[in-house]
């Protein structure tokens, strides 16, 4: 994904993409521009910022891990976030997401969609009743050890992908 982000045309691009894919919800379009856009880590800021730009959204928050847990750099107090589009460069496996929904519900805020550029399909297709959108689903087939992966078994060479 950091390549894909390189160039700003090309990001926005890709954010504009995203955006459309929450435009064409009523429930997110009758909200708009009284929306908070929400990233779940820093990897997501440079699509949280172009969604925004996209949406014409009134505000924007990141999360960040810090000892272990989640939470807002930002001085954000509860009642003060609007209705929430939580987007990322990429789900992997859902736990980032699964994450900054509980943080964002803490503050009372609703959550109105969440997304990606890129979802694996292993990932959940929806969190708490609200659909993911993303512009594509990778199937990727993860394993926690080798004995339980089915090319493995056939002697196939394992292809080392970094994402």
């Amino acid at each position: 994904m950091p390549l894909a982000f390189r160039y700003y045309d090309t990001a926005r691009v890709l954010a504009v993409g995203l955006s459309r894919r929450f435009r064409i919800e009523k429930d997110i379009s009758s909200q708009l521009p009284k929306v908070s856009i929400i990233s779940p880590s820093s990897g997501g800021i440079p699509v949280a910022f172009g969604v925004r730009d996209a949406l014409s959204a009134e505000q924007i928050y990141w999360a960040e891990q810090e000892k272990g847990e989640r939470m807002f750099r930002q001085y954000v107090n509860q009642g003060e976030v609007n209705p929430c589009i939580i987007v990322d460069d990429i789900i992997r496996s859902g736990n980032a997401i699964e994450e900054t929904v509980s943080l964002v519900k803490s503050l009372g805020a609703r959550i109105i969609g969440c997304g990606a550029i890129v979802r694996f399909t292993s990932t959940p297709s929806e969190i708490e009743g609200v659909s993911i959108k993303s512009l594509v689903n990778f199937d990727a087939r993860m394993y926690d050890s080798a004995s339980e992966c089915v090319e493995c078994k056939e002697k196939i060479p394992a292809e080392q992908v970094r994402f």
